[in-house]
C-alpha cells in the first residue's frame, strides 16, 4: 500500500482542493458556454478553468512557451507538495532535500492529449508563414512535460509520463504505487502524481463530434450550459469536454517513511488515505467502444479489490467513469453490477463529470481527489458523498445509486473504502481501491 499525504487541484469549480470541495458539496456546475463560436463545430459548452492564472506559478514568458496543461499541472503539484510538507522556502526547487534525498522523489504525469494545443498552434503558424516555436518538438513529446514538472519540483527520481487515454491518471497512480512498493535499487520513496489535460478548442471538439461521443445539444444560455453534462440520465447525449489538473503525493508505508512523515508534522491522523489496490486490463475489442460484455472491465475492478485484499461488500463508495454517453453509462452500470454482485445496488456512487465535464487523461485523478475531498471534508465541513447533478430522468439501463439528489453526509465507518473506475479509448480499463485513513 501507499499513503496519500497531499492533494492539489486546478478545476472548473475553482483553484485549490478547498474551493473544489466547496463546489462539489454544493453540487455546482463548472460547465459554461464556450466564449467563441466556430462554424466548424456544433458544441457550445465546455468546462474550463477561468479562475486559474498561469502566471501564479511561472513567468509570462514561460507560460507562452508551454502547452496550457503545464502551469495547471505545476500548480496542482505544488499544492499537493505543500500539504504533504514537501515545500522548501524558495520557489525552485520546492522539495526540501534536508529531509530526503531528491533522488528518492519521483514524478508521474498522466495525460491524454498532452501538448496537442501547442502543436496545433505551431502547425497553424507554419502553414501561415509565421515563425514556429523553438519548443515545438519538446512540447509535442509527452515525456518532456513530465520532465518540466520534475525540474521545477527538484525531483531527481523517476520522471515518467503515462498516456493511456482517459485512464492515464488512474494508471499513473497505480504505477506510482507499484514503484513505491518495489525493493529494487533506486526505487523512490515519494511520488508526485499529476493528471492534467487542457485542449478545449475547435479541432478537438470537431474530432469528438465525428466520433459521436460529445454533447451537441443546443445551448444558448448559461442555464442550458450548467445542465449539459448528464451522466446516467435518460436524456444524456454525450460528454462535455473539460480541462484541469489534479495531483496527489504518494509515499511508502513503512517504518522509515512513517518516521519521516511525522518529522514533517503529518501524523497518522493527518495522512489522507491509502491506495490499496490497482487493476488494469484491455478488452482487445475496439478502439473506441467497450466490449458489450464488459468482461475485462469487471475483471479490472475485481483485480483491484483482490490486490487491496477487500471483498465487494467492503466497498462503500463507487466513483463511476460516468461520461454521459448513451452506451458507456449503461455498460459501466452493467460492469459495476458484475464486479460487486448484489452489493452494487447498496453502494452510493457518483460521477464528478456531471460537475466538471470530462477532463480526458486527468479523469482518474479528478475522480480520486474529488472522492477523497468529499470523504475527508476537505472544505472544512463534515465528510460528504458527492452528488451526480443533472440526473433528472431515470434510465432503466442505469439503475444503481448515483447520489442524484444532491450531496449527502458520509458515514466514516460505512464509506471509508472507495472503488475508482476508469474506461478509456483503446479498449482500456483501470480501477483503483482507496481507503480513507
Amino acid at each position: 500500500m501507499a499513503l496519500v499525504t497531499g492533494m492539489g487541484a486546478v478545476t472548473p469549480l475553482g483553484v485549490g482542493v478547498r474551493a473544489f470541495a466547496q463546489g462539489l458539496r454544493a453540487g455546482r456546475s463548472g460547465t459554461r458556454l464556450i466564449p467563441w463560436r466556430d462554424p466548424r463545430v456544433k458544441s457550445r459548452v465546455a468546462a474550463t478553468c477561468p479562475d486559474f492564472v498561469p502566471e501564479s506559478v511561472m513567468s509570462a514568458a514561460d507560460v507562452a512557451r508551454f502547452p496550457k496543461l503545464v502551469p495547471m499541472a505545476l500548480a496542482a503539484a505544488r499544492e499537493a507538495c505543500a500539504q504533504a510538507g514537501l515545500l522548501a522556502a524558495g520557489d525552485t526547487p520546492v522539495l526540501d532535500d534536508n529531509h530526503i534525498d531528491p533522488r528518492e522523489v519521483g514524478v508521474i504525469l498522466g495525460t491524454g492529449a498532452g501538448g496537442i494545443d501547442f502543436t496545433l498552434d505551431q502547425a497553424d503558424a507554419g502553414h501561415n508563414g509565421r515563425r514556429i516555436s523553438l519548443w515545438t518538438i519538446t512540447n509535442a513529446t509527452h515525456g518532456n512535460l513530465a520532465g518540466e514538472l520534475s525540474i521545477r519540483l527538484g525531483a531527481k527520481g523517476p520522471s515518467l509520463c503515462v498516456s493511456t487515454g482517459c485512464a492515464s491518471a488512474s494508471d499513473a497512480v497505480g504505477m506510482a504505487r507499484d514503484l513505491l512498493m518495489s525493493d529494487r535499487p533506486g526505487a523512490p520513496r515519494v511520488m508526485v502524481v499529476v493528471g492534467s489535460d487542457a485542449h478545449v478548442r475547435w479541432e478537438t471538439l470537431a474530432g469528438m463530434e465525428l466520433l459521436g461521443v460529445i454533447s451537441t445539444r443546443a445551448a444558448e444560455t448559461e442555464e442550458d450550459a450548467v445542465a449539459a453534462s448528464r451522466p446516467f440520465c435518460r436524456s444524456r447525449d454525450g460528454f462535455i469536454l473539460g480541462e484541469g489538473a489534479w495531483a496527489i503525493v504518494l509515499e511508502r508505508e513503512d517504518a522509515r517513511q512513517r518516521e519521516w512523515i511525522e518529522r514533517r508534522g503529518l501524523t497518522g491522523s493527518r495522512t489522507i488515505a491509502r491506495v490499496r489496490g490497482y487493476g488494469v486490463t484491455c478488452d482487445a475489442f475496439h478502439r473506441v467502444r467497450p466490449d458489450p460484455d464488459m468482461t475485462e472491465s469487471i475483471h479490472a475492478m475485481r483485480l483491484a479489490m483482490t490486490d487491496a485484499k477487500v471483498e465487494p461488500n467492503d466497498i462503500g463508495v463507487v466513483h463511476y467513469h460516468g461520461t454521459a454517453t448513451q452506451l458507456n453509462d449503461a455498460l459501466e452500470t452493467h460492469a459495476v453490477r458484475g464486479a460487486l454482485g448484489e452489493h452494487a445496488a447498496n453502494v452510493p456512487g457518483h460521477s464528478v463529470k456531471s460537475m466538471i465535464g470530462h477532463p480526458q487523461g486527468a479523469s482518474g485523478l479528478a475522480s480520486l481527489v474529488s472522492t477523497l475531498a468529499g470523504l475527508t471534508g476537505a472544505d472544512g465541513g463534515e465528510p460528504f458523498l458527492l452528488p451526480t447533478i443533472n440526473l433528472r430522468e431515470p434510465d432503466p439501463a442505469c439503475n444503481l445509486n448515483y447520489t442524484a439528489s444532491g450531496s449527502r453526509p458520509a458515514d466514516p465507518a460505512r464509506h471509508k473504502i472507495a472503488l475508482i473506475n476508469c474506461l478509456a479509448f483503446g479498449a482500456k480499463n483501470s480501477a483503483l481501491v482507496v481507503e480513507v485513513t
